[in-house]
């Protein structure tokens, strides 16, 4: 794939009015090398999906060099102008095929295996992983012999509050009305592609300012299961390492955004409302 990624400072520059509002918090830095990898940064997707990976790519980049090409769902490309804007920011369809092609090439890769179906949460699934049977990434990893770095973050799940969600829907004339014409599965993929109605500050749609904190920990090298890409078992028990790891640091960035004070008055004031 003849790409060419732009600078970090112009990264930097474009993600200043995020980081400006979020006041991310990055962690686990040190676990990473300058103009490392290539690694297989695998993540927890969080609502809406747009909140943070712009944010925590770009600390990536400025720190240490790594530029990461993501891999979204195809949806993405269909829309137009967004669809043109990821493929210029180096992002590609979520296929095997193209992840491996990917990593025949070298580079830094994100993914998040939980998909639109993590992004389109419902009510009580903040800072869930929804990943189902899903082991692509596990299997690629050992093929191509890719470091895993699970990777999480917290914060975007508090900017919004959830009002209705695809199980709303799902009970509504509407989806009974496209169930009937066969165009549910089709369209909305039985209401796994319903993204949830939510506000954030007051009755808007713009994200209440609560601190992004993202925690990489150290990555997991699958050079010892080479030649199993095709062995279910050891794949299975990848995912789970990959999975656990999320989870740990997830409950980690959980207990440190609690005791962290550091927010300032007029932020303290504007995630209350």
């Amino acid at each position: 794939m003849d790409f060419r990624p732009i600078s970090p400072n112009t990264v930097w520059l474009l993600t200043a009015l995020s980081r400006a509002w979020f006041k991310p918090v990055i962690f686990g830095m040190e676990n990473l090398k300058y103009g490392g990898g290539p690694y297989l940064f695998v993540g927890n997707h969080t609502i809406y999906g747009v909140l943070d990976v712009g944010v925590y790519a770009a600390h990536l980049y400025r720190a240490k060099g790594i530029y990461l090409r993501g891999l979204g769902d195809y949806f993405h490309f269909k829309v137009p102008v967004w669809g043109d804007l990821l493929k210029a920011l180096g992002a590609v369809e979520g296929t095997p095929e193209q992840c491996s092609r990917l990593m025949e090439e070298g580079h830094n890769i994100v993914v998040y295996p939980g998909g639109g179906r993590e992004v389109c949460k419902r009510k009580g699934e903040a800072y869930k992983l929804i990943w189902k049977e899903r082991t692509g990434f596990a299997r690629l990893a050992i093929k191509h012999g890719y470091p895993i770095v699970p990777f999480a973050s917290v914060g975007p799940e508090n900017a919004y509050s959830i009002l209705l969600d695809a199980n709303d829907f799902l009970n509504t004339r509407l989806a009974g009305f496209l169930e009937r014409k066969g165009l549910l599965g089709s369209l909305l993929r039985n209401g796994e592609a319903v993204p949830p109605l939510a506000r954030g500050i007051g009755p808007t749609l713009i994200p209440r300012p609560e601190k992004l904190y993202t925690g990489f920990t150290k990555p997991i090298d699958t050079s010892r299961l080479a030649g199993q890409d095709n062995d279910e078992n050891a794949v299975m028990r990848l995912r789970l390492q990959v999975e656990q790891a999320i989870y740990q640091e997830m409950g980690r960035l959980l207990h440190y955004r609690e005791q962290d004070t550091d927010k300032g008055l007029l932020r303290r004031f504007l995630t209350r409302l």
